[in-house]
């Protein structure tokens, strides 16, 4: 926004309501211009500065936390069956930080409860951000075994929502 594109009031200061109003439409106007949800926004009032971050296509799956692997012991099979199961569960997390909604709208079901099967590409949540609603699929097909984030809950970038114990081929 340049200096003479700010409101000005009568005694020649920059009215806040008006330049938040500006604001406002800039980073609107600004999101709009770029694919990909929007990962993070900050704002500094002293020197006036805004930053936007974008998710990018790959960053969610990039920086996908795995289950921890349990250490296989030859002389106990059963340990080799947990460590196994802990290898196939993938954990599908926040690609931003926003409120989680489990449903497609207020008093539907949600996209997915446990024992639910999912597919890849699958929405299994929304996460809403700067009232966008940016859909939250599964990168894998397999089992839900644990959901772990409630309905309107705030979640962080990288968050672990949904855990899914993956099919093995």
């Amino acid at each position: 926004m340049s200096e003479s594109e700010r409101p000005e009031t009568a005694d020649g200061h920059v009215g806040w309501s008006d330049t938040l109003k500006m604001l406002r439409e800039e980073v609107s106007s600004l999101v709009k211009t770029v694919p990909g949800p929007v990962a993070s926004v900050s704002l500094r009032i002293g020197e006036c500065a805004l930053d936007v971050t974008w998710a990018s296509a790959a960053g969610p799956q990039a920086q996908v936390a795995q289950a921890p692997v349990a250490q296989v012991v030859a002389a106990e099979p059963a340990g080799e069956a947990e460590a196994a199961r802990d290898a196939a569960l993938h954990e599908v997390t926040a690609p931003l930080v926003g409120t989680f909604y489990v449903a497609p709208e207020p008093g539907a079901g949600p996209f997915v409860k446990r024992g639910d099967r999912v597919e890849a590409g699958q929405t299994i949540g929304i996460v809403e951000a700067m009232k966008l609603m940016n859909p939250v699929a599964a990168e894998r097909a397999g089992e839900v075994v644990e959901v772990l984030v409630g309905d309107g809950e705030p979640v962080e970038f990288g968050q672990c929502l949904v855990r899914v114990r993956t099919d093995t081929a």
